[in-house]
């Protein structure tokens, strides 16, 4: 499959991720009497993850996130020359689900762009009041974990074709822990989608959405091939399947 049609299914797939698990959160979460609450955003992300994997993992691997596919690189999955197209459909795939998102949300009378839009934020802007400190090692080690869970499930050694259940039901893992903390990033594209309509202290504090999760991934990229004694794997997919060459 050609670089460009990859990159498109990229867009595609983190445009489904954000505006699934973000529209859970603003649209449905607290909805009188009947929200879905944390555990239903939680749920909502790792379905759109999980889906993706399954709907374009065969096309672009399904990473629709920037650290993955960094962790993917430093583990040697994935060809750092085509760092920049993915992750550049990432995030024009996330600001594009966060744009929809505003326009739907915007409708509803009292709507107040104030409130987040599901933006991550640390300090007064954290879900639970959360320091700077706290929501970086959050976020670093939340990243980790999801990528060591897709650098296993991928691997040639585990089980084939199981590989998108257990990606979606980390990233669900990873949010059920984290949303108090920061409304749970783990992926920069996510994050940026929200804050370029938010602006203010959303962009502000985006920072911290790029640095800590490419951290935590690029330790899972290095551990994981340690951890295995892997040496030159053949590149794979988030949803198991071969790279595309």
């Amino acid at each position: 499959m050609s670089l460009p049609k990859r990159a498109m299914a990229e867009s595609l797939g983190t445009f489904c991720l954000v505006f699934g698990g973000c529209g859970a959160a603003v649209l449905s979460a607290a909805f009188p009497n009947v929200g879905i609450g944390f555990l239903g955003v939680a749920l909502a992300f790792g379905l759109a993850q999980l889906t993706m994997c399954y709907a374009i993992g065969h096309i672009s691997g399904s990473h629709i996130n920037p650290a993955v596919s960094i962790g993917l690189a430093v583990g040697r999955r994935f060809p750092v020359s085509e760092l920049p197209a993915y992750i550049g459909a990432q995030v024009i795939g996330g600001i594009a689900g966060g744009g929809v998102l505003y326009v739907i949300a915007s409708g509803k009378a009292g709507f107040l762009l104030g409130a987040g839009l599901a933006s991550n934020g640390y300090g007064a802007h954290s879900p639970g009041g959360y320091s700077l400190t706290a929501c970086l090692v959050a976020e670093v080690v939340l990243t980790f974990l999801f990528l060591m869970i897709i650098l296993g499930a991928t691997d040639r050694r585990a089980p084939q074709g199981f590989a998108g259940i257990a990606i979606g039901l980390g990233l669900t893992l990873v949010h059920l822990i984290g949303i108090p903390v920061t409304n749970t990033s783990v992926n920069p594209a996510r994050s940026t989608g929200p804050a370029v309509f938010v602006e203010g202290w959303a962009i502000q504090q985006l920072w911290l959405f790029w640095l800590a999760p490419i951290a935590g991934a690029v330790l899972a990229g290095i551990v994981y091939p340690a951890l295995t004694a892997e040496r030159v794997a053949r590149p794979v997919t988030p949803a198991g399947a071969a790279a595309s060459t």
